[in-house]
């Protein structure tokens, strides 16, 4: 597997009971594809995983394989805590046409580099797709040491990782050591795509995408027309975006956003859904000027 550039972790719209509003979903998808995204991802960060059955993953990857309808790759997050059911969710996964994996570290339970190492192995063995991995030590609570990622760079249907632990120094270590592996390296930090890309990273899985895909993409088009001064404009752009997370869960913040926009995303589920006053009026303050500058 290719791949170079934006790949969206997709919001996950609901209905005002919490049910998931799968029609949304779809438009959502379309969205993103029409701002050229590289790839589609479902079951992320931002798109609650953490608060969804198993019976609403599938569902939701399924979706997405349906709605994405072989434009781009779709990328499911499939990670669970305990090596079985995360075989169990990839094979579904599988089964009904997803193109890649994202998996992330093991979670809630403190977990050695071995047996972080001997799990993703135990995956990679057990399902024929392609893996990225994925670092967030902040929310798993287990970091994938670069010299762990080396290892399981050797794997063959390991093809690369999504570094989410805003570690600049992490990501480059990352990099070097796979530098020579046909193995690549997304931002998962918004903040550190044109950085990445520069360090010879491929790009990033971007949360701000589901806010503003033309402006996410358009960050990797002007880097590779070799324009890093209109690159990096650009990314400084979502700075007042991204100054809003201080005020609450960043998935929070860019749902609402969206919401805020006109798309019919709904809420984050309970309790992860609730924004202070202030936030929401830093947050509306941003979009208003975003939009002013044309950002999309």
């Amino acid at each position: 597997m290719k791949i170079r550039g934006i790949i969206t972790p997709v919001i996950t719209p609901m209905h005002e009971d919490e049910s998931i509003n799968y029609e949304e979903f779809k438009n959502q998808v379309n969205r993103q594809i029409e701002a050229g995204v590289a790839g589609v991802f479902c079951l992320g960060t931002n798109g609650e995983f953490y608060a969804m059955t198993t019976d609403e993953k599938k569902k939701v990857i399924k979706t997405m394989v349906e709605a994405a309808a072989g434009r781009v790759p779709v990328f499911a997050g499939t990670g669970c805590p305990g090596t079985k059911a995360t075989i169990e969710l990839s094979l579904y996964a599988k089964e009904v046409g997803a193109d890649a994996l994202s998996i992330i570290a093991p979670y809630f339970a403190a977990a050695s580099q071995d047996e972080i190492y001997t799990h993703f192995k135990t995956i990679a063995e057990a399902v024929d797709m392609p893996i990225v991995l994925y670092n967030i030590p902040a929310r798993a609570g287990n970091a994938m040491q670069p010299a762990t990622v080396a290892k399981l760079a050797d794997i063959p249907n390991i093809v690369g990782v999504k570094d989410s632990s805003g570690n600049f120094d992490n990501m480059l270590q990352y990099i070097a050591l796979t530098k020579d592996k046909d193995f690549f390296v997304l931002s998962g930090n918004d903040a550190l795509i044109l950085w990445n890309l520069q360090a010879g990273g491929v790009g990033g899985i971007a949360g701000c995408a589901n806010v503003y895909p033309y402006t996410l993409v358009s960050i990797f088009k002007l880097f590779e027309q070799g324009d890093f001064a209109g690159a990096k404009a650009v990314q400084d752009s979502i700075r007042p975006l991204r100054n809003v997370f201080k005020f609450g869960n960043p998935n929070t913040v860019v749902k609402k956003a969206t919401k805020y926009l006109g798309y019919n995303v709904g809420e984050c589920r309970a309790p992860f859904n609730q924004l202070s006053e202030a936030g929401m009026a830093a947050l509306k303050k941003a979009l208003d000027e975003d939009k002013e500058k044309g950002m999309k």
